[in-house]
């Protein structure tokens, strides 16, 4: 049986540099998916440092990924002068235009894995952020049954209107509160 086999064209100098770009994007989504599923473990475990170590990883990450924002806006800005059109305009159709074959395809394949990506990330963050105010409910709610909403209770530097300088110094001058969770007398 004979026939010709399709031999993949050489790859191009556009073709290789927007498939680095889509490993790099790849790479980005799968250490911010990282750090959001495990802040969002964090966030189970009550563990505070780990959310604040968590959320400084995805700080980081976010700050590099607009890097590879501009990177792909001058990608873009390529296509379209290529192309001969803006580069906002730029879809990933029109771009696979620039490319060899298989070099489209395997970047219509990253950016569909990056698509998916992306959603995750969205997805768990979106459940990291319902976690987070779930906590802080049940946080407000402790706080109001022990009857400190809306006192004051943080530090106040004694030159702030109300501070009193003897109870910030000596804690033993300020007032006893009783406070009950629960009230069992008959």
């Amino acid at each position: 049986m004979t026939g010709t086999a399709l031999t993949p064209a050489a790859p191009t100098a556009f073709g290789t540099e927007v498939l680095r770009h889509l490993d790099n994007q790849l790479a980005s989504a799968r250490r911010l998916l990282d750090a959001v599923l495990r802040q969002g473990a964090a966030i189970r475990a009550r563990d505070v440092d780990g959310v604040l170590a968590r959320l400084a990883e995805m700080q980081g990450e976010m700050e590099r990924r607009s890097q590879l924002e501009r990177d792909r806006v001058r990608i873009l800005t390529q296509a379209g002068q290529a192309l001969g059109v803006p580069a906002h305009t730029v879809t990933l159709e029109a771009l696979a235009q620039l490319l060899g074959a298989h070099e489209a395809l395997a970047a219509k394949g990253r950016s569909a894995e990056l698509r998916g990506l992306l959603a995750e990330v969205q997805r768990e963050h979106t459940v990291n952020r319902a976690l987070m105010r779930q906590e802080l409910a049940f946080l407000s709610h402790l706080t109001r049954q022990l009857g400190i909403e809306g006192e004051d209770v943080g530090y106040r530097p004694p030159s702030e209107p109300g501070a009193n300088m003897r109870a910030t110094l000596d804690p033993a001058a300020q007032p006893v509160r009783l406070r009950r969770a629960l009230d069992l007398s008959a």
